[in-house]
């Protein structure tokens, strides 16, 4: 996919041949510019997929776009040559862009279709299962590798523009790739959903199509003389072709290291990513556009070349030298520079991240993109540019490839973001010094000094970067303790230690943002999390499954329910394994031999294995947070429902604070919509537990009392402030007909429509809005069985939650007096209880 505007202009007047008439850039630009947008959303829309059926592992990940990739290198390389023979190769153009809209939507179709064929195959030959996703992605990829090369043949004339026009195309690709980068986030999935979003991109694709049909009745091209085009590249073309293919690997890997440092100064928003990704094709465009206007210009286009690689180097290590808090400081600016201007909330944060994502990626990418045409300058001449733009093309996106493995999986990990950054901008360095050689003539020992001297200022400032840079600036980290820093391609890994008020307690950051903890409440939930659905349970539960281990609590916490035989964790990040000896409160899960680790994506874990389970537990990340959708779909459920053994029941964290209300109604619809039995409880103040299954659930106050008064499962609740099945009881808010009054008719959350990754930001103290409305739905548990004096304590265990429950929403409300009154009634009446004292003592989080 070329990604890459420019003055217009319109056709040549001038016949070169015949009645022929040849083009000028402005309207192929136009056209480039639609297929650019049509090939990044379905790019996004792809990997977006991917994580459905192979998971959000980065390797398997990195496997499909590889193959996207392989498939685009082979169109650039193979349709480049075939335009060369072609006398109208406009109407060829039209032809693939209609064929890149077809096969763009099945391949769109069939992904969201391949999951389960996708497992059945795997289990029979992994490499047979590859094979047909890298099959998928390859067609329309190879299709589209060959855009750019085919209409740049169909604007050559006899002279040395090649490079000038090819930068021309090259930006306006670029730029409609730009919006490609920033339409699914922001609009298309919202609104239309994925399905919805393939088929608004392959209408540009056919749109594209039409045009070039409609220009090509107007212009005719020469093919090249057979001769020429079958005559091999000059030894220059092939050094600069394999200079630039470095350089491809080197961009990629920037932008492989990029994506990690930037998140701790912006989120893990979908929409934040998008910001990234469109500054990065900001760069490439205007630098391209640029250099374009300029590159008549140019007598040694080697220098500039090898200038520019070595710069974007220089440039690239420079920002990361000057990090500090400034950064902060001028994303606060610009954030309320622009609330100020717009009223618009989501417009401030979006200028947040734009700051940030400028201030690491838009120098070095105005650079990078400034090389292509300075690479056509050298490798392309008037006769064969087919061919020799698909070889350049071909061989940059092949290192690209390259580059992005060695980055990801040998480099990150080896050495960690600086110093990865480091070897890359050496490597551009060298790529600069080796240009500027070959280009070496009289007069120009001054421009081959600067160039040394670039180079050695790049590594000499790469040196000096402290390797813990980014620890050091951890947002979480200020003021308080790092105890465990790993980074790795899938993400940093951090935990901090706190302490106040008599309270110790460590969190988990994972990409710069903060996940959980051991503190009081997280316990709380965590511990209720595993043990509340087994103590429930209306069979006798040996099995269970946690998704997602974090700190470990949930996944240690059922340690303390004996008559469990089976329990298996599923976590994405190694990272998150090597730091569970952090938490307390884990009853060592990390040390557990009977505890089974899974490094695997939760919904790779079920969709891969036909087991059984009495539990599943799901505790991901939040919502909002970009690719966690996955585990919050209807889809998502209907799977875990299939993998549950008779009167299985699944539990779901439901957090409270990291969505607004409408957002967790979705939620919530998603939950009852595969689960015809369903229950919910508040297991702490920022968190609810869903509990379905597809059987009755049905509470047998007997068989709960005898399962809570297991010794070490008492043990376990009375340390995070349950101390009885009265207090456990009194934790129950509705069952499904609440949930379904709660719910309404908001539409739930689907792998079509996964509209909460995209949703709109938390309001100011969302959490007193929604607990509130939630609590409003409460009934009385439908006990079996209950005495009276279970009944009483039910009663009286209630009152004392609903009065923290007073207290605590008067603080968020800035209402200290109500505060101070309630939470003293609650140390009067229930003074001696962990979960309550934690905040007497002015415990936080």
């Amino acid at each position: 996919m070329q990604m890459g505007t420019a003055a217009m202009e319109g056709v040549d007047t001038q016949r070169p041949e015949g009645n022929a008439r040849t083009l000028t850039t402005a309207r192929p630009a136009a056209l480039l510019l639609l297929s650019g947008a049509a090939a990044l959303v379905f790019q996004v829309l792809w990997i977006k997929q991917l994580s459905l059926v192979v998971g959000v592992e980065v390797s398997a990940i990195a496997g499909a776009v590889s193959a996207f990739f392989l498939g685009l290198a082979a169109g650039g390389w193979i349709l480049g040559r075939v335009a060369d023979h072609l006398r109208q190769p406009v109407r060829f153009y039209a032809a693939l862009e209609a064929a890149v809209a077809v096969s763009c939507v099945a391949v769109t179709v069939l992904l969201s279709h391949s999951a389960a064929a996708f497992v059945a195959v795997e289990a029979i030959s992994p490499v047979a299962a590859w094979l047909m996703i890298g099959l998928l992605l390859t067609i329309p990829s190879f299709l589209m590798g060959g855009t750019l090369p085919v209409l740049l043949r169909a604007v050559t004339r006899q002279d040395a523009g090649a490079s000038r026009r090819g930068g021309v195309l090259y930006a306006a690709n670029t730029c409609g790739a730009i919006a490609g980068a920033l339409l699914p986030a922001f609009i298309l999935i919202p609104r239309f959903g994925v399905m919805g979003a393939a088929y608004a991109a392959a209408s540009l694709n056919l749109l594209a199509a039409v045009g070039a049909w409609a220009l090509g009745r107007k212009a005719v091209q020469a093919p090249a003389p057979g001769s020429a085009a079958r005559a091999p590249l000059s030894s220059d073309a092939r050094f600069a072709v394999a200079l630039y293919a470095i350089a491809g690997g080197v961009a990629l890997g920037y932008e492989v290291v990029w994506s990690q440092m930037v998140v701790p100064f912006m989120s893990t928003r979908a929409f934040a990513f998008a910001i990234v990704l469109a500054t990065y094709l900001a760069g490439l465009a205007i630098g391209a556009a640029i250099f374009a206007r300029y590159a008549p210009r140019i007598r040694n286009p080697w220098l500039v070349f090898g200038g520019l690689i070595a710069g974007a180097g220089l440039v690239a290590v420079a920002e990361v030298a000057l990090l500090g808090k400034w950064l902060v400081v001028a994303q606060t600016w610009a954030e309320a520079v622009i609330y100020q201007w717009t009223g618009s909330a989501f417009a401030g944060m979006c200028a947040r991240f734009a700051v940030a994502a400028g201030a690491f990626v838009l120098a070095p990418t105005l650079l990078l993109g400034a090389a292509f045409p300075a690479v056509l300058r050298i490798a392309v001449g008037d006769q064969r540019v087919g061919r020799e733009v698909g070889t350049v093309l071909a061989c940059n996106t092949l290192g690209g490839i390259a580059g992005t493995i060695a980055t990801g999986f040998v480099l990150l990990p080896a050495l960690g973001l600086v110093r990865t950054l480091g070897v890359l901008a050496a490597v551009a360095v060298m790529v600069g010094v080796a240009a500027a050689w070959r280009g070496r003539q009289r007069g120009a020992t001054a421009v081959h000094v600067a160039i040394g001297v670039l180079g050695l200022a790049t590594l000499t400032i790469a040196a000096l970067i402290p390797a813990d840079l980014f620890a050091r600036l951890l947002p979480g980290a200020s003021g308080a303790g790092l105890v465990f820093y790993e980074e790795s391609h899938g993400g940093t890994v951090a935990v901090v230690e706190r302490s106040g008020n008599g309270n110790r307690f460590s969190r988990l950051y994972i990409q710069g943002v903060s996940n959980s903890g051991d503190a009081m409440p997280s316990l709380r939930y965590m511990r209720l999390q595993a043990l509340l659905p087994l103590i429930v349970h209306n069979g006798e539960p040996r099995s269970a499954l946690v998704v997602g281990y974090g700190t470990g609590i949930t996944a240690g916490a059922l340690s303390q329910y004996r008559p469990l035989e089976k329990r298996v964790v599923a976590e994405l990040l190694p990272a998150v394994l090597r730091a569970g000896s952090r938490f307390q409160g884990t009853y060592q899960a990390i040390n557990d031999p009977d505890l089974e680790k899974r490094l695997q994506d939760g919904r790779r874990a079920l969709q891969g294995s036909a087991e059984r389970w009495d539990l599943i537990t799901l505790e991901p990340p939040p919502p909002s947070a970009a690719g966690v959708v996955n585990l919050y779909s209807q889809d998502f459920y209907a799977l875990a429902a299939s993998r549950l053994a008779p009167q299985g029941i699944v539990a779901q964290w439901l957090p409270l604070p990291t969505q607004n209300t409408d957002d967790t109604r979705a939620l919530v619809a998603s939950f009852i919509k595969v689960f015809p039995h369903a229950q919910l409880w508040t297991s702490e103040l920022h968190e609810m537990l869903l509990v379905g299954s597809l059987s009755p659930l049905k509470l047998d106050a007997t068989r709960i009392q005898a399962r809570f008064d297991q010794p070490s499962t008492a043990a376990a609740l009375r340390a995070v402030g349950i101390p009885s099945a009265a207090a456990l009881l009194s934790t129950w808010v509705t069952d499904r007909a609440g949930l379904e009054r709660f719910a309404g008719d908001t539409p739930a959350v689907t792998d079509d429509r996964p509209g909460i990754e995209y949703a709109t930001w938390v309001r100011p103290r969302e959490l007193n809005r929604v607990l509130p409305e939630l609590m409003a739905l409460r009934t009385e548990p439908p006990l079996d069985g209950a005495s009276a004096e279970l009944a009483d304590g039910m009663a009286l265990e209630r009152a004392r939650l609903d009065t923290f429950y007073r207290a605590a929403l008067a603080a968020y409300a800035g209402d200290r007096e109500t505060w101070g009154r309630e939470l003293n009634k609650v140390a009067r009446d229930d003074g001696g209880n962990l979960y309550y004292r934690w905040f007497m003592a002015g415990g936080g989080q």
